[in-house]
C-alpha cells in the first residue's frame, strides 16, 4: 500500500481540525459520549477528503526501444573544418600629410 502525500495528509488533517471544532460548536455538545461522536464523524470526514485527494501518477517503465543499446556508428566522425581568413586592413582613400617638427 502506498504512503499518503503530503497533500492527503494536510488536507485530512485540516479535515478533521475544522469540522471537529464547527461540530462542537454548532452542537454544543459537552457529555463525553456526544464529544466521542463527533470526533470520530469528523475522523471519518477526514480520512475520506484524504483519499479522494489524487494519488501521484507511478512513473511509467521506459519503452523497450530505451533500454536497447544504442546504435554503433560505423562510418569515421569528422569533425567541420573552418576556412582561416585573415583580416584585411582598410585603406584611407585621402591619406593626410604627417606634419613633422623641423630640424634642431
Amino acid at each position: 500500500m502506498p504512503r499518503p502525500t503530503v497533500a492527503q495528509l494536510s488536507y485530512g488533517s485540516a479535515t478533521v481540525i475544522c469540522s471537529t471544532l464547527a461540530m462542537l460548536l454548532l452542537s454544543q455538545a459537552s457529555s463525553p459520549p456526544g464529544i466521542a461522536v463527533i470526533a470520530l464523524a469528523a475522523l471519518g470526514l477526514g480520512l475520506l477528503v484524504a483519499w479522494t485527494v489524487p494519488w501521484p501518477k507511478p512513473a511509467s517503465a521506459p519503452p523497450a526501444s530505451a533500454t536497447t543499446a544504442p546504435p554503433v556508428h560505423t562510418e569515421p566522425v569528422v569533425p567541420a573544418q573552418r576556412k582561416v581568413v585573415a583580416p584585411v586592413p582598410v585603406r584611407d582613400p585621402s591619406p593626410t600629410p604627417v606634419r613633422e617638427p623641423a630640424g634642431p
